[in-house]
């Protein structure tokens, strides 16, 4: 699943392209990419003009105005395993999976929601008012990624050291830090020398603030990179991959040599997914503790 860097890679993206314009037409190929709309969605589009496109963790939304009215709600996307939002010129012939279709009345490059598994999805939703930003409410719950501004990295700190639990499944929990998934966990643990499974309460504030900077150091360079696209699923809105899985020190590289210190990299089962450490810069607790 795409993680922060793929995500904003697709944000910077649309808000290139599709910011100030106006929907002219929604046409929906597969039920399942709507799946959760209360209307049909070329009612809930046509005649709004997308505003910008927004970001938190792994979800994005375009904020839309109708007329000189408040922007009050937006249509959100969830990339879900294998979704795309491509900007494609309306002649070009549709993309083998693709599922929407939404055209503006420039008749510039439409977007285009490809999606071969179908996990994803799109959604008109009310902004959930909030007092550092809105957001939709379907993800009103979700914590803010460690790259806005509303992120609190003391509250961070106190929070994820009374959750009484591995490091790594802290990171993945959406409701403390949104947006690191399994590739930057293991990546971010591998850069702050932590072992996936060290107790949570047993990490320091100086820990956790290296923790933090080794999470947003990998993301920030990932994104410099595109992302990390290990195949054809994940590109940005013109068809293109990332570069970063080139630059991955540890995900996926099991039983090559640790950049650090040359010692085999592990694979462990973990959450039906797997992790990868090295054994000897990242020690596992012991009896589980540290």
């Amino acid at each position: 699943m795409p993680e922060l860097p793929e995500v904003e890679v697709v944000r910077r993206g649309l808000e290139t392209w599709v910011a100030g314009r106006e929907i002219a037409s929604a046409e929906v190929l597969h039920p399942r990419a709507v799946r959760r709309n209360t209307g049909t969605l070329a009612d809930l589009l046509v005649g709004r003009t997308v505003v910008s496109a927004e970001r938190r963790g792994k979800y994005l939304w375009l904020p839309l105005r109708e007329g000189d009215s408040p922007v009050e709600d937006a249509l959100m996307a969830h990339l879900g395993m294998s979704g795309q939002l491509l900007m494609v010129e309306p002649k070009e012939p549709p993309e083998k999976h693709l599922r929407v279709r939404i055209g503006f009345t420039d008749e510039g490059p439409e977007l285009r929601f490809v999606d071969q598994r179908t996990f994803g999805h799109l959604l008109v939703s009310p902004l959930a008012v909030r007092p550092s930003r809105d957001v939709p409410e379907p993800i009103a719950h979700i914590a803010p990624d460690p790259f806005e501004e509303a992120f609190d990295d003391a509250e961070f700190t106190i929070r994820i050291r009374r959750r009484q639990t591995g490091v790594k499944r802290a990171l993945l929990d959406q409701s403390l830090i949104s947006g690191v998934g399994n590739i930057y966990a293991d990546e971010a643990l591998w850069r702050a020398k932590l072992h996936w499974a060290r107790p949570t309460e047993t990490l320091t504030g100086k820990k956790v603030a290296e923790l933090l900077t080794a999470a947003r150091g990998v993301m920030t360079e990932a994104l410099g990179e595109g992302g990390t696209s290990f195949d054809r699923l994940y590109v940005n809105v013109n068809g293109e991959s990332g570069y970063f899985d080139r630059s991955l020190a540890v995900y996926g590289r099991r039983d090559e040599p640790c950049p650090r210190c040359g010692t085999p990299i592990r694979r462990d089962a973990f959450m039906n997914r797997s992790s990868y450490s090295c054994p000897k810069c990242q020690p596992r607790p012991r009896n589980g503790r540290w």
